[in-house]
């Protein structure tokens, strides 16, 4: 027989409400503990990404491109005038001399044109020879003429002294000795205006020769003009080298100014890098410079930068210090590096993916076990082809992840296999 027991109930019943009321109170706070807990950091391979170390000390900045070795004396031959190519005696990649003649041109009128300045030239030469004897033989005219009157003038002179002194002895009359002094006079006026006249003829006479020898110098300038136009259809080298390249063809017509043919001098070369326009800001000229042709790297120093920006990059010229590296020749590619300058006694770090000059980064720091990396925030500052300064958020010894880790941007923490 069952007995009842209120009790016992109400008992349960009270348990039940005391259950109800703890998970109603512990529901709010058990979510507010999960919403504060952090995001279980994301597990990185260790041997995926690229580590570095931080360092102080002296850090070389520098700034690498790529190039090719040029000549520095490379010489376009062009046409001098109109001309057509006749015969190409010589191929691309021949070696040649100072004279030797690499094309064939003709150009019928130019050689009509240079027969006419030879003649013209001979005939002025002609002209001015002609010109001296015509006036020379004038001047000696006026020079005889002024002796004659140079000889009326002293035989005046001399009757009138005579007649003078006949009137002083009482001999004469003073009529005739007046009319002979009176003679005399003119004959001095004369005498005079006949140099006055011979030196004018004099100068005149200059002047003319002068005309007439700036008259033959024109014709001879002229005449040496065609005359080298003419020589210029044998096409020639014009130094000692490799002919790189010929332009034209056989039956072609060329006109003034047309580039015929390029001729280099391998023997010495120089190599034009392209730098990125963003690091060219400090290249200047003079800059130390090692160029690496995979057969040896060479010292050599800038000589020239590139005014314009082409493509992205500047180029700049580096000549060597010493003697060519072996198998160096003309277009062979080769890497460059310029020494921009030396700073001492600084932190920096091999340089991240993503660090630009000047630029705040968030960078991935290793825990003192290792095991974990933390982001910071870092300030970069001047940078190198393989390194970049830190000026704060760092410091020497701290190891930091500089691969890319875009992949988790969304957190500040990460763990490392």
């Amino acid at each position: 027989m069952d007995i009842a027991r209120p009790d016992l109930a109400r008992k349960k019943r009270w348990r039940l409400i005391g259950y109800s009321a703890a998970a109603l109170i512990a529901l709010p706070l058990v979510t507010i503990a999960v919403a504060r807990l952090k995001p279980a950091a994301p597990l990185v391979e260790r041997s995926t990404i690229w580590m570095d170390s931080v360092h102080r000390g002296e850090m070389l900045r520098n700034v690498r491109g790529l190039g090719t070795l040029v000549p520095v004396d490379i010489r376009w031959i062009p046409a001098q005038t109109s001309a057509r190519v006749d015969q190409i005696v010589l191929q691309s990649g021949a070696s040649v001399k100072r004279d030797s003649v690499i094309l064939e041109l003709s150009d019928i009128q130019l050689r009509r044109d240079a027969l006419d300045a030879e003649y013209a030239y001979k005939a002025a030469q002609a002209d001015l020879a002609n010109l001296k004897v015509q006036l020379a033989n004038n001047l000696m005219a006026q020079k005889s003429a002024a002796a004659d009157v140079e000889s009326l003038y002293q035989q005046a002179k001399l009757q009138a002294d005579v007649d003078k002194q006949l009137f002083d002895q009482g001999l004469q009359s003073n009529v005739i000795s007046k009319k002979s002094t009176v003679a005399a006079e003119q004959l001095a006026i004369k005498q005079e205006l006949v140099q006055e006249q011979l030196k004018i003829a004099s100068d005149a006479a200059a002047a003319q020769v002068a005309a007439q020898e700036a008259h033959l110098e024109q014709q001879h300038v002229l005449y040496e003009l065609k005359k080298g136009q003419v020589d210029a259809l044998h096409v020639r080298a014009g130094l000692n080298g490799v002919l790189s390249a010929v332009s034209v063809e056989v039956g072609q017509q060329v006109a003034p100014g047309t580039n015929l043919v390029r001729v280099a001098d391998p023997s010495h070369l120089k190599a034009t890098i392209q730098i990125p326009e963003t690091q060219a800001k400090d290249v200047q000229i003079g800059q130390k410079a090692s160029v690496d042709t995979h057969n040896g790297v060479v010292e050599g120093h800038v000589t020239r930068i590139d005014a314009a920006v082409v493509n992205g990059t500047v180029a700049v010229d580096v000549i060597f210090d010493g003697p060519q590296p072996p198998g160096a020749r003309p277009d062979l590619s080769v890497d460059g590096t310029i020494e921009i300058e030396r700073l001492p006694d600084i932190l920096y770090v091999g340089r991240p993916v993503q660090g630009q000059p000047n630029s705040t980064v968030g960078l991935f720091r290793l825990a003192q076990d290792g095991k974990e990396a933390t982001r910071v925030r870092v300030e970069l500052g001047r940078s190198s082809v393989s390194t970049i300064e830190i000026v704060r958020g760092l410091q020497a010894g701290d190891q930091v992840i500089l691969s890319d880790m875009s992949a988790w941007d969304a957190y500040d923490r990460v763990r490392l296999d």
